[in-house]
Protein backbone atom coordinates (compact mmCIF):
# COMPACT_ATOMS: atom_id res chain seq x y z
CA UNK A 1 0.00 0.00 0.00
CA UNK A 2 1.12 3.14 -0.99
CA UNK A 3 0.99 6.38 1.66
CA UNK A 4 2.02 10.18 0.86
CA UNK A 5 1.63 13.17 2.79
CA UNK A 6 -2.69 13.98 2.82
CA UNK A 7 -3.39 10.75 1.27
CA UNK A 8 -6.80 9.98 2.41
CA UNK A 9 -6.85 7.89 5.33
CA UNK A 10 -9.90 6.00 4.84
CA UNK A 11 -8.53 4.71 1.48
CA UNK A 12 -5.23 2.71 2.71
CA UNK A 13 -6.71 1.94 5.99
CA UNK A 14 -9.96 0.16 4.96
CA UNK A 15 -8.66 -2.46 2.19
CA UNK A 16 -5.60 -2.67 4.62
CA UNK A 17 -8.03 -3.45 7.56
CA UNK A 18 -9.77 -6.14 4.68
CA UNK A 19 -7.07 -7.49 3.64
CA UNK A 20 -5.96 -8.28 7.59
CA UNK A 21 -9.23 -9.88 8.60
CA UNK A 22 -9.14 -12.16 5.21
CA UNK A 23 -5.65 -12.86 6.22
CA UNK A 24 -6.95 -14.31 9.40
CA UNK A 25 -9.88 -16.06 8.18
CA UNK A 26 -8.18 -17.88 5.95
CA UNK A 27 -6.04 -19.72 8.50
CA UNK A 28 -6.39 -23.42 8.89
CA UNK A 29 -9.30 -22.97 6.21
CA UNK A 30 -8.81 -25.07 2.45
CA UNK A 31 -7.48 -22.24 1.04
CA UNK A 32 -4.06 -20.22 0.21
CA UNK A 33 -2.63 -18.61 2.81
CA UNK A 34 -3.53 -15.14 3.13
CA UNK A 35 -1.76 -11.68 2.76
CA UNK A 36 1.62 -10.07 4.03
CA UNK A 37 1.08 -6.23 4.55
CA UNK A 38 3.57 -3.21 4.13
CA UNK A 39 2.77 0.73 3.50
CA UNK A 40 5.60 2.07 1.84
CA UNK A 41 6.24 6.07 0.82
CA UNK A 42 8.60 7.52 -1.65
CA UNK A 43 11.31 8.61 0.74
CA UNK A 44 9.99 5.97 3.94
CA UNK A 45 9.71 7.30 7.15
CA UNK A 46 6.55 8.55 9.49
CA UNK A 47 4.13 9.71 6.62
CA UNK A 48 1.13 12.63 7.50
CA UNK A 49 -2.20 11.58 6.62
CA UNK A 50 -5.04 14.06 5.28
CA UNK A 51 -6.71 13.70 9.08
CA UNK A 52 -3.18 14.21 10.60
CA UNK A 53 -2.47 10.61 11.47
CA UNK A 54 0.91 9.72 11.02
CA UNK A 55 1.88 6.43 9.56
CA UNK A 56 4.76 4.67 9.70
CA UNK A 57 6.51 3.82 6.45
CA UNK A 58 9.11 1.67 4.47
CA UNK A 59 10.70 3.26 1.04
CA UNK A 60 10.10 2.75 -2.43
CA UNK A 61 13.62 2.08 -2.77
CA UNK A 62 14.16 -0.93 -0.90
CA UNK A 63 11.14 -2.45 -2.73
CA UNK A 64 11.71 -5.15 -5.55
CA UNK A 65 8.76 -4.23 -8.03
CA UNK A 66 8.94 -8.18 -9.08
CA UNK A 67 8.22 -9.26 -5.64
CA UNK A 68 5.23 -7.21 -5.38
CA UNK A 69 2.19 -9.12 -5.72
CA UNK A 70 -0.53 -6.50 -5.17
CA UNK A 71 0.27 -2.69 -5.45
CA UNK A 72 -2.00 0.11 -4.25
CA UNK A 73 -2.40 3.98 -4.55
CA UNK A 74 -4.69 5.76 -2.21
CA UNK A 75 -6.11 8.53 -3.07
CA UNK A 76 -6.04 12.30 -1.73
CA UNK A 77 -4.45 15.53 -2.44
CA UNK A 78 -0.60 16.04 -1.16
CA UNK A 79 -0.21 18.83 0.65
CA UNK A 80 2.05 20.72 -1.79
CA UNK A 81 -0.90 20.63 -4.68
CA UNK A 82 -2.63 17.83 -6.69
CA UNK A 83 -0.18 16.33 -8.70
CA UNK A 84 2.75 17.06 -7.10
CA UNK A 85 4.58 12.86 -6.79
CA UNK A 86 6.48 13.69 -9.37
CA UNK A 87 9.24 10.53 -7.94
CA UNK A 88 6.18 8.34 -7.13
CA UNK A 89 4.72 8.90 -10.37
CA UNK A 90 8.23 8.01 -11.95
CA UNK A 91 8.64 5.09 -9.79
CA UNK A 92 5.02 3.88 -10.96
CA UNK A 93 6.09 4.46 -14.42
CA UNK A 94 9.32 2.53 -14.17
CA UNK A 95 8.08 -0.34 -11.95
CA UNK A 96 4.45 -0.17 -12.13
CA UNK A 97 4.74 -3.11 -15.19
CA UNK A 98 6.51 -5.17 -13.32
CA UNK A 99 4.10 -5.56 -10.85
CA UNK A 100 1.52 -8.56 -10.88
CA UNK A 101 -1.82 -6.82 -9.98
CA UNK A 102 -1.95 -2.79 -9.89
CA UNK A 103 -4.64 -1.11 -8.15
CA UNK A 104 -5.72 2.78 -7.07
CA UNK A 105 -8.52 3.96 -4.48
CA UNK A 106 -10.11 7.03 -5.46
CA UNK A 107 -8.03 10.05 -6.76
CA UNK A 108 -5.47 7.37 -6.72
CA UNK A 109 -6.04 6.94 -10.51
CA UNK A 110 -4.77 10.32 -11.23
CA UNK A 111 -1.09 8.42 -9.98
CA UNK A 112 -1.91 5.38 -12.17
CA UNK A 113 -3.18 8.16 -15.19
CA UNK A 114 -0.17 10.39 -14.86
CA UNK A 115 2.29 7.47 -14.94
CA UNK A 116 0.68 5.74 -18.44
CA UNK A 117 -0.79 2.69 -16.61
CA UNK A 118 -4.13 3.14 -17.61
CA UNK A 119 -4.22 4.56 -21.43
CA UNK A 120 -6.24 2.43 -23.47
CA UNK A 121 -7.67 0.82 -20.07
CA UNK A 122 -11.16 0.83 -18.86
CA UNK A 123 -11.14 2.88 -15.56
CA UNK A 124 -13.17 4.81 -12.68
CA UNK A 125 -12.34 7.02 -10.27
CA UNK A 126 -14.46 9.45 -7.36
CA UNK A 127 -17.26 10.73 -9.36
CA UNK A 128 -16.66 14.25 -8.62
CA UNK A 129 -13.07 14.01 -10.28
CA UNK A 130 -14.00 11.71 -13.23
CA UNK A 131 -13.84 15.16 -15.98
CA UNK A 132 -11.02 16.40 -14.77
CA UNK A 133 -9.16 12.62 -14.85
CA UNK A 134 -10.95 11.95 -18.40
CA UNK A 135 -9.41 15.46 -19.40
CA UNK A 136 -6.15 14.91 -18.90
CA UNK A 137 -5.77 11.60 -19.72
CA UNK A 138 -8.37 11.29 -22.40
CA UNK A 139 -6.85 7.94 -23.84
CA UNK A 140 -8.75 5.98 -20.50
CA UNK A 141 -11.96 4.38 -20.94
CA UNK A 142 -13.65 6.07 -18.05
CA UNK A 143 -16.52 4.40 -16.20
CA UNK A 144 -17.71 6.99 -13.75
CA UNK A 145 -20.45 5.63 -12.12
CA UNK A 146 -18.55 2.30 -11.31
CA UNK A 147 -17.76 1.46 -7.31
CA UNK A 148 -14.73 -0.63 -8.99
CA UNK A 149 -13.26 -1.24 -12.59
CA UNK A 150 -11.24 -4.49 -13.26
CA UNK A 151 -9.61 -4.49 -16.85
CA UNK A 152 -6.74 -7.03 -16.90
CA UNK A 153 -4.38 -6.74 -13.92
CA UNK A 154 -5.94 -3.11 -13.71
CA UNK A 155 -8.20 -2.08 -10.70
CA UNK A 156 -9.49 0.92 -10.40
CA UNK A 157 -12.24 2.17 -7.59
CA UNK A 158 -14.62 5.06 -7.01
CA UNK A 159 -14.58 7.00 -3.95
CA UNK A 160 -12.81 6.60 -0.55
CA UNK A 161 -15.00 3.90 0.89
CA UNK A 162 -14.87 2.29 -2.23
CA UNK A 163 -11.46 1.25 -1.68
CA UNK A 164 -12.89 -1.59 0.65
CA UNK A 165 -15.52 -2.37 -1.99
CA UNK A 166 -12.33 -2.75 -4.61
CA UNK A 167 -10.10 -4.87 -1.76
CA UNK A 168 -13.21 -7.48 -0.87
CA UNK A 169 -13.14 -8.16 -4.69
CA UNK A 170 -9.50 -8.73 -4.73
CA UNK A 171 -10.27 -10.95 -1.61
CA UNK A 172 -12.68 -13.02 -3.69
CA UNK A 173 -10.61 -13.51 -6.89
CA UNK A 174 -7.45 -14.43 -4.66
CA UNK A 175 -9.17 -16.82 -1.69
CA UNK A 176 -12.99 -17.28 -2.97
CA UNK A 177 -16.62 -16.01 -2.05
CA UNK A 178 -16.99 -17.45 1.17
CA UNK A 179 -14.31 -16.06 2.75
CA UNK A 180 -14.70 -12.56 1.01
CA UNK A 181 -18.32 -12.72 2.35
CA UNK A 182 -17.03 -13.40 5.62
CA UNK A 183 -14.90 -10.42 5.68
CA UNK A 184 -17.47 -8.36 4.50
CA UNK A 185 -19.38 -9.74 7.53
CA UNK A 186 -16.84 -9.00 9.75
CA UNK A 187 -16.31 -5.47 8.63
CA UNK A 188 -20.21 -4.66 8.38
CA UNK A 189 -20.32 -3.74 4.52
CA UNK A 190 -21.93 -5.72 1.22
CA UNK A 191 -19.40 -7.99 -0.18
CA UNK A 192 -21.30 -6.57 -3.54
CA UNK A 193 -23.00 -2.89 -3.17
CA UNK A 194 -25.41 -2.44 -5.20
CA UNK A 195 -25.76 0.43 -7.49
CA UNK A 196 -23.06 2.37 -8.57
CA UNK A 197 -21.43 5.87 -7.66
CA UNK A 198 -24.24 8.16 -9.00
CA UNK A 199 -26.43 7.39 -6.09
CA UNK A 200 -23.74 9.48 -3.81
CA UNK A 201 -23.35 11.96 -5.96
CA UNK A 202 -26.12 15.21 -6.44
CA UNK A 203 -28.35 14.68 -9.71
CA UNK A 204 -28.65 18.05 -10.24
CA UNK A 205 -25.68 19.37 -12.49
CA UNK A 206 -27.50 22.63 -14.51
CA UNK A 207 -25.96 25.23 -13.02
CA UNK A 208 -22.86 25.80 -14.22
CA UNK A 209 -21.52 28.46 -16.43
CA UNK A 210 -22.85 27.06 -19.98
CA UNK A 211 -26.20 27.30 -18.97
CA UNK A 212 -26.46 31.23 -17.43
CA UNK A 213 -28.56 31.86 -19.86
CA UNK A 214 -31.39 29.50 -18.99
CA UNK A 215 -31.14 30.12 -15.48
CA UNK A 216 -34.45 31.42 -15.42
CA UNK A 217 -35.86 28.92 -17.41
CA UNK A 218 -34.46 26.62 -15.41
CA UNK A 219 -35.89 28.11 -11.98
CA UNK A 220 -39.70 27.92 -13.48
CA UNK A 221 -38.78 24.53 -14.26
CA UNK A 222 -37.88 23.38 -11.07
CA UNK A 223 -41.22 25.35 -9.42
CA UNK A 224 -43.63 23.51 -12.25
CA UNK A 225 -41.79 20.01 -12.30
CA UNK A 226 -45.59 18.15 -12.39
CA UNK A 227 -46.52 20.41 -15.46
CA UNK A 228 -46.13 19.69 -19.32
CA UNK A 229 -42.57 20.41 -19.85
CA UNK A 230 -42.22 18.84 -22.83
CA UNK A 231 -39.68 20.84 -25.21
CA UNK A 232 -42.69 22.67 -27.50
CA UNK A 233 -43.64 24.10 -23.68
CA UNK A 234 -40.13 25.01 -22.35
CA UNK A 235 -39.56 26.83 -26.03
CA UNK A 236 -42.33 28.74 -25.83
CA UNK A 237 -41.33 29.71 -22.19
CA UNK A 238 -38.07 30.91 -23.73
CA UNK A 239 -39.51 32.90 -26.46
CA UNK A 240 -38.21 30.74 -29.26
CA UNK A 241 -38.75 28.05 -32.00
CA UNK A 242 -38.72 24.44 -30.60
CA UNK A 243 -35.47 23.59 -32.90
CA UNK A 244 -33.71 26.89 -32.26
CA UNK A 245 -34.39 26.03 -28.74
CA UNK A 246 -33.27 22.72 -28.55
CA UNK A 247 -30.24 23.62 -30.75
CA UNK A 248 -29.05 26.10 -28.10
CA UNK A 249 -29.65 24.34 -25.20
CA UNK A 250 -28.15 21.26 -25.90
CA UNK A 251 -25.25 23.56 -26.91
CA UNK A 252 -24.92 25.58 -23.85
CA UNK A 253 -26.13 22.99 -21.48
CA UNK A 254 -24.52 19.72 -22.73
CA UNK A 255 -27.53 17.67 -22.79
CA UNK A 256 -31.26 17.60 -24.14
CA UNK A 257 -34.21 19.63 -22.30
CA UNK A 258 -35.79 16.01 -21.88
CA UNK A 259 -32.19 14.90 -20.06
CA UNK A 260 -32.31 18.16 -18.39
CA UNK A 261 -35.86 17.90 -17.29
CA UNK A 262 -35.77 14.27 -16.26
CA UNK A 263 -32.30 14.95 -14.02
CA UNK A 264 -34.26 17.85 -12.02
CA UNK A 265 -37.50 15.92 -11.82
CA UNK A 266 -35.41 13.04 -9.85
CA UNK A 267 -33.33 15.71 -7.76
CA UNK A 268 -36.76 16.97 -6.37
CA UNK A 269 -37.58 12.98 -5.84
CA UNK A 270 -34.59 12.38 -4.28
CA UNK A 271 -34.62 14.94 -1.53
CA UNK A 272 -38.44 14.71 -0.78
CA UNK A 273 -37.19 10.78 -0.22
CA UNK A 274 -34.27 11.71 1.97
CA UNK A 275 -36.76 14.88 3.78
CA UNK A 276 -40.06 13.35 3.84
CA UNK A 277 -41.97 10.29 4.84
CA UNK A 278 -44.52 10.83 1.68
CA UNK A 279 -45.48 7.43 -0.07
CA UNK A 280 -43.46 6.78 -3.46
CA UNK A 281 -46.84 7.52 -5.77
CA UNK A 282 -46.93 11.24 -4.37
CA UNK A 283 -43.65 11.67 -4.45
CA UNK A 284 -43.41 10.59 -8.16
CA UNK A 285 -46.64 12.62 -9.15
CA UNK A 286 -45.32 15.78 -7.50
CA UNK A 287 -42.59 15.45 -9.51
CA UNK A 288 -43.99 14.99 -12.75
CA UNK A 289 -42.83 11.09 -13.16
CA UNK A 290 -46.66 10.39 -12.94
CA UNK A 291 -45.99 7.09 -10.98
CA UNK A 292 -43.98 4.76 -8.55
CA UNK A 293 -43.51 2.38 -11.73
CA UNK A 294 -41.84 5.65 -13.63
CA UNK A 295 -40.05 7.00 -10.68
CA UNK A 296 -38.31 3.54 -10.06
CA UNK A 297 -37.47 3.16 -13.67
CA UNK A 298 -35.74 6.86 -13.69
CA UNK A 299 -34.11 5.58 -10.25
CA UNK A 300 -32.89 2.17 -11.30
CA UNK A 301 -31.11 3.84 -14.54
CA UNK A 302 -29.36 6.45 -12.83
CA UNK A 303 -28.74 5.07 -9.62
CA UNK A 304 -28.87 1.03 -9.90
CA UNK A 305 -30.80 1.26 -7.35
CA UNK A 306 -34.64 1.53 -6.12
CA UNK A 307 -36.82 4.61 -4.35
CA UNK A 308 -37.52 2.29 -1.56
CA UNK A 309 -33.64 1.64 -1.10
CA UNK A 310 -32.46 4.90 -1.84
CA UNK A 311 -34.81 6.18 1.13
CA UNK A 312 -33.31 3.56 3.59
CA UNK A 313 -29.66 4.58 2.86
CA UNK A 314 -30.16 8.50 2.67
CA UNK A 315 -33.64 9.73 4.59
CA UNK A 316 -32.82 11.79 7.79
CA UNK A 317 -33.64 10.12 10.98
CA UNK A 318 -37.24 11.53 12.41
Amino acid sequence: MIAFAGANLIDIAGPLQAFETAAGLSKGAAVKPGYRLLVVSEYGGLVRTSPGVVMETCALKDLHADEIDTLIVPGGLPYEGAFGLDSLVAWLTENGPAVRRLCSVCTGAFLLGDAGLLDGKRATTHWSRSEELQRRHPAIRLEPDCIFVNDGRLWTSGGVTAGIDLALALIEADLGHRIAAETARQLVVFVTRPGGQNQFSAPLSLQDARSVGFSSLHAWIAENLDADLRVERLAEKAGQSPRTFARLYVSKVGRTPARAVETMRLEAACRALEETRLPLKTIAASVGLGNEQNLRRVMLGQFGIGPSDYRERFSRPA
